[in-house]
Order: C-alpha cells, then structure tokens, then sequence
C-alpha cells in the first residue's frame, strides 16, 4: 500500500458542509468517564468486570440519551422513535412491539473461539498470534465492549420498552462471531427479555445457538462504481424496521479511521467475491485516494436498509485500539488514561465528523494519516459530490445529503459551528 501522510484536513476550521440531522440538527453528544475503565494494561483483560465499571458504563449511556435529546431517559428512546419515523414519511407514532431493531456492532477481531485470541493463518501472525505454531496469546485487541453493547440493551428493554425478542446484535462478515463476554453478559440477567435477545454472526465458534446470515437478494446494494460488484445484506436485518450502528472509535491502517460509516463492511454478501466479506470493496475507501474520489462508504451510509434504517449512532469509545489489527492504548491527549468515551448522534456524518477530529489529536493515533475524510465529503454532498458521482444504491433515486460535516476549531476549545452561535453545522456536547 502507498504511502500516506499524516491527517491534515482539506477545509478550514468551521466551514459546515451538507445538512444536520436529528431533533437538533447536527448534534453529536460524547460522555467521558475515566472512571468506568481501571484496567493496569497487565492483569487479565481490559473487558474482565473488574476493569469496567458496569454502573459508570450504564450512567454514561443516560447521559448521553438526555443530552441528545434534551429529555429524561424513556421519553428520550421516544422522541427518538418518533423523530425517526417523523422523517422517514411513516407517521409519528413511537416503537411498537413486534417492530424489529438491528444493533450493527464491529467485531472485526472476534475470529476465534477464545474473545481476544486472533487465530493465526500460514505465513503470518496478526495481533493475538504467535508464529512457529506455538499457542496463540490473548491478545489485548480492539473489540467492542461488552459493558457498552449491555448498557445499550439494557435501555431498549428497561427504558424504551422493546422486547428481548425484537433486539437482534449481529456482525455478517464470514470470520466473526459475537462472543461469549457480549452474550454471557446479556444472558446473565434474568429478566426473560434478556435471555429472547438474538445474535447473528458469519461463524459461531461457541457453538452458542446464534443465527447465521440469509443473503437478501431482493433488496441489493448497488455500488456507484461500475467496476464493484451488486452486494447483498442479510434478510434478517432488512426485515428490521429500525438499526442502531454502534461501532468503534478507532483508527485503521487502510481508511485512515473505522466509524460509524465502516462498520457495515460487516454487513455485505458478494456471491461470486468472497460470500460474506467486505474484501471487494477495499479499494474504493483507501485512505490514499485523493479528495474528490468515489467512495464506496457513501453507498452503504444511503441505502435504505442501512444508513436509511438508522435511528442512532452511536461509538464505543471505552477501551480503544491503535488501529483495526492493534492493542488498545492509553490516550496521551487524555491525561496518559484509556478514552473512557461514548459518543452518540442521529447524524452519521456529524459523528464520525467529531471522531475524525478526536483521533487526529491524539498523537499515538498514528494511523490517521492520508485523505481519512475523503468519505465525510462525499456523504455531506450526496446530491453533489465532489467527485461527480451519482449514489443511487438502492435505484429508489440520487441520494441527497447524509448529515453536515466541519472540523472544530482547535483541539483545545473543541467548538463546531453552532457551538459558537452559529445556525448551521455541527454541535458538541462534551461532559467528562
């Protein structure tokens, strides 16, 4: 892969492009706790109960539900409901049981059955592996945590009222499962809705009942570039009515950053390029590739059954790894600590806006180098892209604009565009 220069954005500080989302337009709401997360880097594992604070996690999860939208917790899952139905022309009423929620999360290094041990492959040895065919170590990877995905559940059942049975968490992609401290958490609670709570995985190395994947050939995913492949999303998640898209806050060695945008690359099926992998597409988000350039990530952020099902975005930020094959590390710009951080929006461009804006100041996030926000500019200019090209993914029409993007003004005061009064852009919301 060519080499890429560090992250340096092409626009100014403060020059909002596209158009917010959400009850406040362009609302992005990060939590910080460095409380929640007290693991020495040496004993046992980052994701071990005695390294997170499950009751910090859950309070950080209400914060950020009332801080977006300005209401206590069951009336926030509400308006939240109704502003998505609102929008999308489908009445305003709010969730109705038997409506089925998708929860994406990246579990992008969950390949093997021990959580944390990446299986090793002939020829190579990817973090969690030890080359000559010794026994693989626990590696001290970037996966979700399970404390965020629980505090998640936990407020779609206690709070917003969903059944256990309409909660489905999957990762699509051929090599991963979701694993046992996500699930074992969730079933540890004896509520019966709790135990109802579905997982669909590509491969189920626990052998734990999970589901697996049904390519949906009716509703396909048509890439705006000739060249890529028509790909196809599990049945199981276009027959959910709503998605939560709660991915990782992290750098990546190929894009420059994996957020929200990113994380369906775990919900793709290409028939004749590698079944249920991302791999075709590889090429079309390359953090090397100028701005201006067709970006395959804009094609998943519009089509209907995926950005266009969405009613929350949200980023673990708990325990956050260097890039998608690293370790977890302590943030320098955060006093020498983990990043103890979740991030929520109803807009994908502003969320991933303000993340890009986080790993960027952060001196240890190394990867973020190249055009990592190539993809931020195409989705705030759907209808116009810079680079010309018309994303239609779901032939239902040209996408318009997928959520407002800028960078803040400096990495000290962190204030967006109507942070400082303005009526458009992004705003943040920061409580640590």
């Amino acid at each position: 892969m060519a080499p890429a220069d560090p992250f340096k954005p092409s626009d100014q500080p403060n020059s909002p492009i596209g158009a917010g989302k959400g009850i406040y337009p362009g609302r992005v709401v990060w939590v910080r706790d460095a409380s929640a997360t007290s693991w020495d880097g040496v004993t046992g594992h980052w994701w071990d109960d005695a390294h997170t604070d499950q009751k910090a996690v859950h309070g950080m999860t209400s914060r950020l539900l009332q801080n977006l939208t300005g209401k206590n917790e069951r009336q926030a899952w509400d308006a939240l409901f109704r502003s998505f139905n609102s929008t999308h022309k489908l009445g305003s009423s709010g969730y109705r049981p038997g409506e089925r929620i998708a929860i994406k999360i990246n579990c992008n290094q969950d390949r093997s059955p021990e959580w944390g041990t990446m299986a090793s492959s002939p020829g190579s040895a990817p973090s969690g592996a030890t080359r000559g065919g010794g026994p693989p170590r626990v590696a001290q990877n970037g996966l979700p945590s399970p404390h965020a995905v629980v505090a998640l559940v936990t407020q779609l059942i206690e709070m917003a009222g969903v059944p256990g049975e309409d909660i489905m968490i999957y990762d699509a992609t051929g090599i991963r499962n979701v694993g046992q401290p996500i699930r074992t958490r969730i079933r540890a609670n004896s509520n019966p809705e709790f135990q109802a709570v579905k997982f669909l995985v590509g491969a189920d190395y626990n052998l734990g009942g999970r589901m697996s994947p049904t390519p949906d050939i009716v509703n396909p995913v048509r890439f705006s570039k000739e060249e890529l492949p028509t790909g196809y999303l599990p049945r199981q998640v276009t027959e959910a009515k709503y998605m939560i898209n709660m991915a990782l806050l992290r750098p990546h060695g190929m894009a420059g950053v994996t957020l929200t945008a990113k994380n369906h690359f775990g919900s793709i099926h290409f028939p004749n390029n590698g079944g249920w992998s991302p791999m075709v597409l590889h090429g079309s988000v390359m953090r090397t590739q100028p701005m201006g350039s067709y970006n395959a990530l804009v094609d998943l952020m519009g089509h209907r059954h995926l950005g266009g099902k969405t009613m929350l975005y949200v980023l673990d930020g708990l325990y956050t790894a260097e890039h998608n094959e690293g370790s977890v590390f302590r943030w320098a710009s955060l006093d020498d600590h983990w990043a103890s951080s979740l991030l929520m929006s109803q807009d994908p461009v502003a969320i991933d806006s303000v993340a890009l804006d986080l790993l960027r100041s952060e001196p240890r996030a190394t990867q973020v180098r190249g055009n990592a926000d190539n993809y931020l500019h195409e989705a705030a200019q759907a209808a116009k892209p810079p680079s010309g090209t018309v994303y239609n993914p779901d032939s239902g029409g040209t996408l318009t604009s997928l959520g407002v993007h800028e960078h803040w003004n400096n990495a000290a005061a962190r204030k967006y565009s109507r942070n400082l009064g303005r009526k458009e852009g992004i705003e943040l919301i920061a409580s640590a």
